[in-house]
């Protein structure tokens, strides 16, 4: 009996898992709205994402404790620096102490702002889709300021590149 009932429950938990997957692809097929946001930089003057609103934007939701985060920045350097001619820029946010960022950073040279959001962070990459609250998090954002791509967890080089690809065909 204890045998059924182990594999009745590791079926269902199975079911859930991918009924919640399919609900993630589902809400990242969705294009919504970007709401408008500002952040301080890492010199603490408010940014606001609109500054950027004629350009197609990568928003990368990151933490210096977040080992897939350290992972994705070279890509999204070498990527900032092959597509910023065609309008694209990456942003970073920060969800982490402020001086955790600045000593990552004081060894990293990052080509693209890093807006900071300790606390407010985790909130504000929610009300951009992030219904599974993962970091790193990071969205495409196009000119018509409609986030088109999500994407929770680490994001590979070869994918953005393709959503990116997509996009400026578009446009």
């Amino acid at each position: 009996m204890p045998k059924i009932l182990l594999g009745s429950v590791a079926f269902i938990f199975l079911l859930l898992i991918v009924w919640f997957d399919q609900q993630q692809q589902t809400h990242e097929q969705k294009v919504i709205p970007l709401v408008e946001f500002s952040l301080p930089d890492r010199q603490g003057k408010i940014q606001a994402i609109s500054k950027w609103k004629d350009k197609i934007r990568i928003i990368n939701f990151w933490a210096t404790w977040c080992p897939p985060c350290l992972k994705e920045m070279p890509d999204f350097i070498q990527l900032q620096k092959k597509y910023a001619p065609q309008n694209i820029q990456f942003i970073g946010i920060a969800i982490d102490d402020p001086d955790a960022v600045e000593e990552y950073l004081a060894f990293t040279e990052i080509n693209y702002p890093i807006l900071m959001a300790p606390s407010e962070g985790v909130l504000l990459a929610q009300q951009l889709g992030n219904i599974i609250t993962a970091i790193p998090y990071t969205v495409i954002v196009n000119q018509q300021n409609e986030i088109i791509f999500r994407h929770p967890g680490e994001l590979s080089k070869e994918l953005l590149e393709k959503q990116l690809m997509t996009l400026l065909k578009k446009s």
